[in-house]
């Protein structure tokens, strides 16, 4: 194999692929990327045995073939390279790089069939504006589980009726809601779909309101966008009924400005550290007393404007938590909707708090 292409191509097309990887794995393949050179394309996959990634880009091949390659690290140095043309050979058993003044010999091996991507005969699908999936990714996927233990929470859950496109995510300890209201994005769909790979959905080639098509079988998704490809496998299982963790009333609210909140929680936990992020928060007048405690290195009182109804009310929060629902709402006012200390509080926008919102389950005082 030798060919000549952009190094900004092949960056691109490896950061995708590599995000598809696995980083740890008992079979090493997996940590591989596959190249095929052909025709006037090079195509590079990346598989973690259940999760897909091709790109293919331009390239002037001289010799067609096949190999894989340690994913990380050729990664890692492609994205250092400066722009200009990149030279890939395979001499025997390496992958030569050449590029301006730089080449690097990359041990190389035969490809595998593990990176042949699955087909996807979809039963349903749907449709939306790429910019409308990003955010509603990104309102949501922070508070996936990242504890093995139960499966089926490292994933999001998807629903959409016909009318309403409900992605939910919950840890146990936090629980994020996003809603689309919109007829007409497609066949009735449930799914539970890994986080990784809706993490990889964001770096596809799409921009602005590009029309993103996901599709569904029954084990699989797939989105195509031309040159590049994503498949994973959903998750099995039934998912929480998440709609009972989700207080139907409040008897106390403060409403903050978020960027205020967001700054002065997250100077709070500099020491909040050192007691497992535990956040106190007071509503007192008009205004809220943001505290954090540590006893070897000292305290913080943090103040910020509120407007309180009934909000006299002391509670504390693990202040990680706090911090991921308020950068996730891209909005100038939140409302913190709660009743007791020892119930979950919701954090809501001001403005259309009911499309995306986030339940947050307190922390003992101590």
């Amino acid at each position: 194999m030798k060919l000549h292409c952009t190094r900004r191509d092949l960056a691109d097309a490896l950061a995708l692929a590599t995000a598809a990887t696995a980083q740890r794995s008992s079979l090493p393949i997996l940590q591989n990327v596959a190249l095929h050179a052909e025709g006037e394309t090079l195509t590079i996959i990346g598989c973690d045995g259940e999760l897909w990634a091709e790109r293919k880009i331009a390239a002037n091949v001289v010799e067609p073939g096949s190999i894989s390659v340690q994913a990380g690290l050729f990664n890692q140095y492609v994205s250092t390279l400066p722009d200009g043309d990149v030279e890939l050979a395979v001499d025997q058993t390496q992958l030569v790089v050449n590029s301006t003044h730089s080449e690097w010999r990359l041990l190389a091996f035969p490809p595998s069939e593990v990176h042949r991507i699955p087909d996807v005969a979809p039963k349903s699908e749907l449709t939306l504006p790429f910019s409308e999936l990003v955010e509603a990714i990104d309102s949501v996927a922070f508070a996936v589980a990242d504890d093995g233990s139960r499966p089926i929470l490292t994933g999001v859950f998807l629903n959409y009726d016909g009318n309403n496109l409900t992605l939910v995510a919950t840890d146990t300890h936090r629980l994020a809601v996003r809603k689309i209201l919109k007829d007409g994005m497609g066949s009735d769909v449930t799914a539970i779909v890994p986080h990784k790979a809706m993490k990889l959905f964001k770096h596809l080639p799409f921009s602005g309101d590009d029309p993103v098509t996901v599709r569904f079988d029954d084990t699989r998704l797939s989105i195509d966008a031309g040159d590049a490809q994503v498949v994973s496998q959903l998750l099995e299982g039934t998912y929480p009924n998440w709609e009972r963790v989700v207080p139907q009333e409040s008897t106390r609210s403060w409403v903050v400005e978020r960027s205020e909140m967001l700054e002065n929680v997250r100077r709070a936990l500099l020491l909040a550290k050192d007691s497992a992020y535990r956040v106190r928060f007071r509503g007192n007048g008009e205004e809220i007393l943001i505290s954090a405690r540590s006893d070897e290195k000292g305290e913080a009182k943090e103040t910020v404007v509120a407007v309180l109804k009934n909000g006299e009310l002391e509670i504390a929060f693990n202040g990680r938590y706090v911090v991921d629902a308020l950068s996730a709402m891209k909005v100038d006012g939140v409302r913190v909707e709660m009743t007791e200390a020892a119930r979950p509080a919701v954090f809501r926008p001001v403005d259309g708090g009911e499309q995306a919102y986030c339940v947050i389950m307190p922390m003992a005082l101590g």
